[in-house]
């Protein structure tokens, strides 16, 4: 199946806007939801990791995971 785009351009040529199928809409905006997600991810890990190396640098005491764990229970 073959994807049919319409792309518009202004009086100069330049590319001002595109129509895209439905279909492929939706699924470009699910891989966008996905990538995001997966950003959220990555970026949590990167954050903690610096955390970690920081408290390793600095000697400040993080909180245990079986704390967390607690709190987050209420």
């Amino acid at each position: 199946m073959q994807t049919r785009f319409q792309i518009y351009t202004d009086a100069d040529g330049n590319k001002s806007s595109i129509i895209v199928p439905y279909d492929e809409w939706t699924k470009l905006t699910g891989k966008v939801k996905r990538l995001e997600n997966k950003l959220k991810v990555f970026s949590g890990i990167r954050d903690g990791i610096s955390e970690v190396n920081q408290s390793r640098r600095t000697g400040k005491q993080l909180q245990r995971l079986s704390d967390f764990i607690d709190e987050s229970r209420g």
